[in-house]
This record gives C-alpha cells, structure tokens and sequence, in this order.
C-alpha cells in the first residue's frame, strides 16, 4: 500500500466519520424539537384548550391545604357539576363566602340536609386537621376537580388576561413556524436522496 492508498483510506474513514456525526446530530436535533413541539402542545391543551372546549376552568393551588393530592403550584381544572355528583370523597371547589369571587378547593366530608330540604356540605383540606368552619351551600360551588397537573398553575397564573391571548398567538404561530419548517425540511432531504440516487 503507497501513500495515495493511505490518504484514500483517511480520507474515506473520515468522510464516513462525518457522515455519521451528521447523521447523529440530525437525529439529536429532530429529538430535541419534538420534545418541545409536545411540551409547548400540552401546556397549551391543559392550560386553555381542553377547560374551554369543556366549559370547565382552570385555578391554582396556592396553599398546602390540599398536601398530597394537590400540593402548591398544582394546576386544577373544575368542571360544573350536578348536586347528585357531589358526594362525601369529592374534591371541590367553592366560594369562600357566597357571591365573592375568592375560592379554594377542599374535600366534601359529610353532607347536610336541613328540615326546609337545603342541601349544604362539610369541606376539609387533606392536610387539615379539622372541618372548615362554614358549611358550604349548594350556590357557593364552581365545581368538581376533574384533572390536576402538578407546577401547571405557575404557567396558568403568569398566562392571564392580555399575557394569555399573547402567549397563545405566539405559540400557535410558533407551531404554524415548525410545521411549515418540517415541511421544507423534509422536502429537501427527499429532493437531496432523489439527486443522489439518480445515476449520472
């Protein structure tokens, strides 16, 4: 073997060499978007898609009233219910005083029923010690939890007012961006392997 065959071989090691960190790096690349491609695709779905499609709203956890189920941070998203799906067991929640629009979100322990027929509920945190001091009325209920995502509700609370219709134009035109950019991409690998396969 002479000089020329050994630079041949460095160079074909090399090529191949190049060939695979490209290959790699391409891989890496399409991994990495898709990742956030599906992260930025489901903080958009439970955040605002899913509770306006379903007529529910989303609120977060602020207390450690809930700890475990819902620790602080914790995205709820509550759905309007009938009076016969509120059983002992139900998370809810509910209006700390009737007509204000401060809530939380505690469990049903006991139900009541006065001699008019009046229908009110015993609430409790998980991680409280006793029952809430107020029975809970029937009107002062926004819902019952139907899912939870834990730290979601930081995203939820900065995605208010204007911040949220911003946020959610910019991530729509974001995956708009990529779609079209996945498009052209692949298009152009299928347009590069037909050159390449095409005899000269």
């Amino acid at each position: 073997m002479n000089a020329d065959d050994d630079t041949d071989v460095i160079d074909t090691v090399a090529a191949v060499s190049d060939g695979e960190r490209t290959g790699l790096q391409w891989w890496v690349s399409r991994i990495v978007s898709y990742t956030l491609l599906v992260a930025m695709l489901f903080v958009l779905a439970v955040t605002v898609v899913i509770p306006r499609v379903t007529g529910s709203t989303p609120y977060t956890i602020l207390t450690n009233s809930m700890k475990p189920t819902y620790p602080p941070g914790s995205l709820v998203v509550v759905k309007p219910v009938d009076a016969v799906e509120l059983a002992v067991g139900t998370a809810v929640t509910y209006q700390i005083r009737s007509g204000e629009p401060d809530v939380v979100t505690h469990r049903i322990v006991a139900t009541r029923q006065s001699g008019a027929g009046e229908l009110t509920f015993i609430t409790r945190g998980d991680n409280n010690g006793s029952d809430d001091e107020n029975p809970v009325q029937l009107g002062q209920i926004r819902g019952k939890v139907w899912y939870s995502v834990p730290y979601m509700g930081y995203v939820n609370n900065w995605l208010n007012g204007e911040q949220r219709k911003i946020t959610v134009t910019v991530i729509v035109i974001g995956l708009a961006g990529y779609a079209l950019f996945m498009f052209a991409g692949a298009a152009v690998d299928h347009r590069k392997k037909r050159k390449e396969s095409t005899p000269p």
